[in-house]
């Protein structure tokens, strides 16, 4: 304990501490499992719910309501809103949602130590939520038209010539893709590429994606993933844990086949993560609010950078970029972070931001370093799983990433933490984090 007073603090005078006080998540399930018949709002309600009951929150203490959501529900736009109106925050709270891909959440909490950093706020609630077992399947565009100008059409006549312009081919519906709008490429396909690209092998996909299996099942069965919470399904049963951990064996992995680039990709539907439903919720506070109210913070939440790059060929490298950009700016090197927890897309996208990670090349080509980034030590990296063992409900997983961060250097002693992550769009995001002193 003594080595790590050494290091100093990342206080800065003139500049509010910001703490996370609180973390909780559903558990994340498969998505046509337990949750099938809910909608969003009921899964960030629930998480909401549970954070007001961890924390013992006056209902009307918090200044401001963040959520973050990809998949849209049409009939909550303001997700953040219907949900804290179901948890019972009083209705005097002003709430928004926020989206950036599977960024969404840390845009919510980041968003919070805006509020809180320029003063606007003390304490604000910020999660995410999403929920794939229900999407909006649209009508085709022309199939829209015609139901639009339908209900714009005063005479029979001109409904019923309406009604004659409908054809077979209108009445295909629109699904929603895991796709880049900009390229047209699914996720998947590109991060097949992604680890063709850096010569990551099928063999290193599946053993990281087994690693992350075993150690989630481990963490789970050892109470480790304490931000879960207890939730009664309407209608259904409890659930208490995420249900998608399945270690398996390299042999059964293996077998299966390649499931975006055929036939020779190498990423799988063993080695990525899978669609889930779930949310999460974290309380913010400044360091004082959180004190003077009476609570022992978990963590300083410290400097968090976001980056872009190119959606075609950079779509996944956010943490590489990201994770020496937000070291800079917190004054820190690689060998003082305790903690990594790192965002499991595809194990073929880890793996690949390792190697990028790893590549004085790849630094001085793209990035304009004089060398690499270095890598994260896998005996310091997503130790409790990851997004392909634990779930990644999109929305949900960035709050996810921090709670476990701050959990993480409570049980193992640690000072400094980093969350990284990618996100749709070439986007990225990392943030430090600090044990609050015990």
């Amino acid at each position: 304990r003594d080595g790590l007073n050494s290091k100093k603090t990342l206080a800065r005078p003139g500049v509010k501490n910001i703490v996370l006080v609180e973390g909780v998540r559903t558990p994340f399930l498969l998505s046509g499992t337990t949750y099938a018949n809910l909608m969003p709002h009921d899964l960030a309600r629930a998480a909401l719910q549970g954070l007001l009951n961890k924390t013992s929150l006056p209902k009307d203490a918090v200044d401001y309501i963040i959520y973050g959501i990809v998949i849209q529900e049409v009939k909550t736009s303001n997700v953040a809103r219907e949900a804290a109106l179901g948890a019972g925050f009083s209705d005097k709270i002003p709430a928004h949602t926020v989206t950036m891909a599977c960024i969404s959440s840390n845009q919510a909490m980041t968003s919070a130590v805006g509020l809180i950093a320029a003063g606007q706020c003390d304490a604000v609630v910020a999660g995410g939520a999403e929920f794939m077992s229900d999407v909006p399947i649209r009508h085709s565009r022309k199939m829209r038209k015609t139901m639009l100008a339908l209900n714009r059409a005063k005479t029979l006549g001109q409904k019923l010539s309406l009604i004659g312009s409908i054809r077979m081919s209108h009445l295909s519906p629109e699904l929603p893709a895991v796709a880049e709008f900009s390229t047209a490429e699914t996720m998947g396909h590109s991060a097949d590429r992604l680890a063709a690209a850096f010569g990551v092998s099928r063999l290193e996909q599946d053993e990281f994606a087994l690693r992350s299996h075993t150690l989630a099942k481990k963490a789970q069965d050892d109470g480790l993933l304490e931000d879960v919470i207890t939730f009664k399904v309407p209608g259904r049963d409890i659930v208490s844990k995420d249900n998608g951990i399945r270690p398996s064996s390299m042999e059964q992995m293996a077998k299966l086949k390649p499931a975006f680039v055929k036939p020779h990709g190498t990423v799988t539907a063993a080695n990525s993560s899978f669609l889930t439903d779930g949310a999460s919720a974290v309380l913010i506070m400044s360091e004082e609010k959180a004190l003077a109210m009476g609570y022992k913070p978990k963590a300083y939440l410290r400097d968090f950078v976001y980056v872009s790059q190119d959606p075609k060929d950079q779509l996944l490298l956010g943490p590489t970029y990201s994770t020496p950009k937000v070291l800079e700016r917190a004054g820190l090197s690689m060998s003082d972070i305790d903690v990594f927890e790192f965002h499991e897309a595809f194990a073929g996208q880890i793996m690949a931001n390792l190697k990028a990670m790893d590549s004085d090349w790849f630094g001085q080509t793209y990035m304009g370093r004089k060398a690499k980034v270095g890598t994260p030590p896998m005996d310091k990296f997503n130790l409790w799983g990851g997004s392909l063992s634990l779930g990644h409900p999109f929305g949900a997983t960035g709050c996810r990433l921090v709670t476990t961060v701050a959990h993480r250097l409570k049980k193992e002693g640690g000072q400094y933490g980093l969350v990284a992550a990618c996100a749709a769009g070439g986007q990225g995001h990392a943030m430090v984090i600090e044990a609050y002193p015990q």
